[in-house]
């Protein structure tokens, strides 16, 4: 199912917007606004998978870029490398780690399906 929403995400309507998702994907470039969603999820709903992105600016050392796990929350990227004028986010890295995102995904649904 897809639902459409033309707004700006703020804590208070984070709740009504993605109460019935089974998976909370984090997708946003702005590290205020990727802290404000997964903080939010977490508190929302301890138990429900969140995958999020941190740490996938510049270029190179692609062998730095992991999935870590903390219970249902997943970070995919190196962690560290943080966005600026001087360390874009650029296409290879920034597909990698998206495509380790949607690989996460689908590991999760895969083994809820197949149990």
């Amino acid at each position: 199912n897809l639902s459409i929403f033309k707004i700006r995400l703020e804590p208070e309507n984070i709740k009504e917007i993605f109460d019935r998702v089974d998976i909370l994907v984090e997708a946003f470039d702005l590290a205020g606004q990727k802290e404000m969603l997964v903080e939010t999820a977490l508190e929302t709903w301890p138990g429900r998978p969140l995958v999020a992105a941190s740490g996938l600016a510049g270029y190179g050392s692609l062998t730095e870029i992991m999935v870590r796990k903390y219970e249902e929350f997943y970070l995919c990227g190196d962690g560290r490398k943080e966005t600026s004028p001087d360390n874009p986010p650029l296409a290879p890295r920034v597909g990698v780690v998206a495509n380790m995102q949607a690989d996460v995904v689908l590991e999760i649904l895969l083994k809820t399906h197949l149990k």
